[in-house]
């Protein structure tokens, strides 16, 4: 028995299908609304990332527009508030899955690094979580606005960045076992 099988692939597909479900709750019940209505794309899609000025922009938009308001502000607290413990978990499981770090680069790492892929994960949720509170931070009428706004482009792009690296981590490890004859 491998490291690391002891989870079951069904709890892996049983998240990985109730992250489809609320991406997609996500996507028709408030991106597409979002564009439909405004004409502009909620930022957390921007998968290339933006800079503060975006965000200026979307605070411009929203103060004259309360449904499109409404709708970014229940996104957030609807899914945005499940999706990233999910995927989170899901990515998490999946490493846990595919076993110990070393099998992942074909040689000894020092326990430090392991661990510390093993976080990314969390990482990526923690970036996540700090996204939509700096959205609704930024996008409110608060004093901290402002310090929001010029924070909400980086932690999109430490939440995408993490992703990225935890995707191609999987897949590398997924690729090589299935690459590598097993030994039974």
């Amino acid at each position: 028995m491998k490291a690391g099988s002891r989870i079951s692939l069904w709890i892996i597909a049983l998240l990985a299908a109730l992250c489809l479900a609320v991406l997609a709750w996500t996507t028709f019940g408030f991106v597409v609304p979002f564009k439909h209505e405004t004409g502009q794309a909620v930022l957390d899609t921007y998968f290339a990332g933006y800079d503060e000025s975006a965000v200026f922009h979307m605070q411009m938009l929203l103060d004259g527009n309360e449904t499109a308001a409404r709708l970014l502000s229940a996104m957030y607290f609807g899914p945005e508030l499940i999706f990233p413990a999910l995927l989170t978990a899901l990515l998490f499981l999946s490493f846990l899955r595919l076993g110990p770090v070393g099998a992942w680069f074909g040689r000894s790492l020092h326990p430090l690094v392991g661990r510390a892929l093993y976080l990314l994960p969390l990482l990526y949720g923690i970036a996540d979580y700090g996204e939509n509170i700096l959205s609704l931070i930024a996008f409110a009428d608060g004093g901290s606005a402002g310090l929001a706004a010029h924070l909400l482009p980086w932690m999109t792009r430490l939440k995408f960045a993490s992703l990225a690296i935890c995707f191609i981590l999987l897949a590398r490890l997924a690729s090589l076992r299935w690459l590598t004859p097993r030994q039974d």
